[in-house]
């Protein structure tokens, strides 16, 4: 008993000795981490027009790139508190794994394997992409299901690999697929004949299209043939950091439905919508439930935009039409639970 008794005591006394180390953090060893650091450490490609490209001064421009900046608002209430990794498809994982970012902002996309076998976690969608064929225009192919025994580069590591071997699998067609690593290796391949077509999220070959000096000397095919979900993704195991990333998007779309907007986010917070006043931190914690400031959604759309702004400005600028990637209330797929 005596035995028991000591037992007893050194457990509560190791209890005690860890409770105040739990409460003096955030119950996010991420978020910790941010905050110490003053910077969000977030993986992109780099080297996408309209998702994640330096401009000519030098500044990371695009939608992932955005998606980064809106975070880091939300966490630190600067955007530009951002560092920039810019990772390839075979590593971008580890990267995330390892630490070496805080998340990933990559055009990834959400799958089950990549979910259940990696100890990630997607807390999003940001854009809703298919798989897609690019080819130049006197290849004189107009459908997809012409490429038969076409040679096609793609990235490997990608689900657009297997999504072309399913597609031409089903199809019973034969093809050579090209596997290229690096992303302006791959392209240059395919602007120099190497294979016949390129596939990759039809949303980067619209953007890579457009950045041709001659676009109509090349074909979009109208096949989708596979769902792309693409959103950021976050480790497993830090419930409260995926909240955080989660509803840092939420709260961009819902701005964009309850038309808050950088230029009016002052003016909107004077208004008397429960909901707008929720999200613009006026009334209520819900920053506080989150671990952050309760101007977390205000800092996010005063420095970054609502989400329609940030993807109007990287991917529409290219040309590419919303369509499913409009909000709800627009007939999009893009829809915000209530922030209350």
């Amino acid at each position: 008993m005596k035995r028991s008794l000591m037992l007893g005591g050194l457990f509560a006394l190791a209890l005690t000795a860890t409770a105040p180390a739990f409460a003096q953090g955030t119950g996010s060893a991420t978020l910790d981490a941010v905050k110490a650091r003053g910077m969000l450490a977030c993986g992109i490609a780099g080297a996408v027009p309209g998702f994640s490209l330096p401009d000519s001064q030098g500044v990371m421009r695009g939608l992932d790139a955005d998606t980064c900046r809106t975070v880091a608002a939300a966490v630190l209430g600067d955007a530009t508190k951002v560092k920039f990794v810019p990772l390839t498809t075979t590593n971008r994982f580890t990267a995330l794994q390892s630490g070496e970012v805080d998340m990933l902002s990559r055009s990834t996309t959400w799958t089950l394997g990549r979910e259940a076998n990696l100890g990630l976690e997607f807390a999003g969608v940001n854009y809703y992409d298919g798989t897609g064929f690019l080819v130049k225009k006197s290849l004189g192919v107009k459908d997809a299901k012409e490429l038969g025994g076409a040679t096609v580069c793609v990235q490997p590591g990608t689900s657009t690999e297997l999504a072309d071997a399913d597609f031409f699998r089903v199809n019973n067609l034969k093809f050579t697929p090209i596997l290229i690593q690096d992303l302006a290796e791959i392209q240059s391949a395919f602007l120099n004949g190497r294979c016949d077509a390129y596939s990759t999220d039809s949303s980067a070959l619209a953007t890579f299209r457009a950045t041709q000096p001659v676009k109509e000397d090349f074909v979009l095919l109208p096949n989708i043939i596979s769902k792309e979900p693409l959103g950021p993704v976050v480790r497993k195991g830090d419930d409260k950091w995926f909240d955080i990333v989660r509803w840092t998007y939420f709260a961009a779309v819902a701005a964009e439905e309850y038309g808050v907007n950088k230029a009016n986010v002052d003016e909107m917070a004077a208004s008397t919508n429960p909901d707008i006043r929720r999200l613009l931190g006026v009334e209520g914690d819900m920053g506080k439930a989150l671990g952050l400031d309760n101007k977390w959604a205000y800092n996010v759309v005063k420095q970054v935009g609502n989400f329609g702004e940030y993807w109007e400005a990287n991917i529409g600028a290219l040309g590419v039409p919303r369509g499913v990637n409009a909000v709800w209330s627009k007939g999009g797929l893009h829809y915000a639970p209530p922030i209350r």
